[in-house]
């Protein structure tokens, strides 16, 4: 048995929870439940990022402190992630008071590694990403993740970290680790970004400017950037610096991040971590953006698909299905709504579904007693291998072949017909469809929970459940 640390990133309070939000924290929950099938331990760390401009302005607009606008979205946040299933073991956020500890303690190590000083910058800045921009990056002027959005010009002094120091062990880091990001093309990316040269990046705001932040140790006239703040969660959530036990066991964590996040994980994070002499991340899987009829999705063009509303229709365990089946782990995936309702009809209600009140209905009917099952048919090394790259959706392939291939054996063999004319034949072969449909429940616990249990429940009482996925109406 080994531990493993998962994190997702921890989104903005700026906004309600989307889709995205819903990918990232159901994939994190689908790696940390099959590492618990497996017999590891884990540690899963989601919550919210609280500081910044963006959070200071939305409380503004709302009337409200930043302290109690972060409150109400966060708040928000833990009942999105509850209403989807997530096991979590921590909920970190930015504003507790030992991540703020933790910050502020992470700082003085980087200054003491002589990576911090003070300087006066011109730069342009993208109030979405709350991060400078290089003329390089920019397309047409603009920052490609915001693009309706002006760029600011900002002068200002502010303290900055020596990224520009770590160029060269950031590049042996990824050459030691050739999955340290994947897919590989995110770390052909990154690479190829650290090999052009590193920019020191501010790491401070003047207070009296943008007040709502981490106060800086020894200058209470700035206070932390966002990204600075933000990204030492992955070790507060641990109990850092105080519990050198929980380093010890869990670190170096595995982490789950948007494509908009490459940067940011693989190469600003990693070089703050080798600043504080903390040992860089494990993995960092980067997954893409889902879009609708082939545009980001907008308020403006009337595409957004709320992941909430789906699972007020569909439930939570579809939408699980729908986002670790549907969308690829790797690329940008298009969803809409008519292809959601496919989806559900076509491998829920008419597959899974079907398959288990079928064999449930002839085990009730036919068999006196549950069929018994001392020992569960281990899952197999494919099935992990799939788990263990990220490809959650060719797991879930191999769930929906073995559904296939239940359904082809029902039909060669006809159990139903073969139990009238010769029972004790018939109720061997309906027994032998039981256990199969309890090594596909087993292999769904990590990406449809309650479906798994549903199903595993049926079996050891010997009954057909409820309709697990009822029909659509027309």
């Amino acid at each position: 048995m080994s531990a493993r640390y998962l994190t997702t990133t921890l989104p903005y309070v700026n906004a309600d929870p989307h889709l995205g939000h819903a990918l990232e924290f159901v994939e994190a929950d689908a790696l940390a439940r099959a590492l618990r099938l497996r017999g590891d331990e884990v540690f899963l760390n989601i919550g919210t990022d609280e500081h910044g401009a963006k959070v200071a302005q939305k409380a503004e607009e709302a009337g409200e402190s930043p302290q109690a606008y972060a409150d109400r979205f966060a708040a928000r946040f833990k009942r999105f992630a509850d209403r989807l299933g997530i096991s979590y073991d921590a909920f970190t956020r930015t504003t507790d008071p030992h991540h703020v500890a933790a910050a502020q303690e992470f700082w003085k190590r980087c200054n003491a590694a002589g990576d911090i000083y003070k300087a006066t910058y011109e730069v342009k800045y993208c109030v979405g990403c709350e991060l400078e921009k290089t003329d390089s990056e920019l397309v047409g002027g603009h920052c490609p993740f915001h693009p309706n959005l002006e760029l600011e010009i900002r002068e200002e002094e502010n303290y900055y970290f020596r990224f520009s120091k770590y160029r060269q062990a950031l590049l042996d880091l990824y050459a030691a680790h050739p999955d340290f990001v994947v897919p590989g093309t995110r770390l052909n990316e990154v690479r190829s970004f650290v090999e052009r040269g590193l920019q020191d990046f501010s790491i401070s705001r003047v207070k009296e400017k943008m007040a709502w932040g981490v106060p800086i140790p020894g200058d209470e006239a700035h206070v932390m950037y966002v990204w600075f703040d933000a990204l030492v969660n992955y070790l507060s959530a641990i109990g850092w610096p105080s519990d050198a036990a929980a380093l010890k066991t869990w670190w170096p964590v595995t982490q789950l991040a948007g494509k908009d996040n490459l940067r940011q994980q693989a190469a600003m994070w990693q070089a703050m971590l080798l600043s504080a002499s903390v040992s860089p991340s494990r993995q960092i899987f980067i997954h893409g953006f889902i879009t609708s009829g082939g545009q980001k999705m907008s308020k403006s063009l009337g595409n957004v698909i709320n992941p909430l509303d789906l699972v007020e229709e569909y439930g939570t365990d579809a939408v699980r299905y729908l986002l670790l089946r549907h969308v690829s782990p790797f690329e940008d995936s298009d969803l809409t709504p008519e292809a959601i309702r496919e989806h559900y009809t076509a491998n829920l209600t008419n597959g899974l579904g079907n398959l288990v009140a079928r064999v449930m209905k002839l085990a009730e009917t036919h068999l006196s007693e549950p069929v018994a099952s001392a020992e569960p048919t281990p899952l197999s090394d494919e099935y992990f291998t799939a788990i263990d790259a990220f490809r959650f959706n060719d797991a879930m392939d191999m769930i929906w072949a073995k559904i296939a291939a239940v359904d082809e054996r029902i039909a060669a063999e006809k159990p139903f017909a073969v139990v009238k004319d010769e029972p004790e034949r018939g109720r061997a072969m309906i027994a032998e469809l039981v256990l199969e449909l309890y090594a596909i429940g087993r292999m769904l616990q990590p990406f449809m929970p309650a479906t798994a249990d549903a199903i595993k429940a049926a079996v050891l009482a010997n009954k057909k459940p409820g309709n697990l996925f009822p029909r659509l109406a027309e």
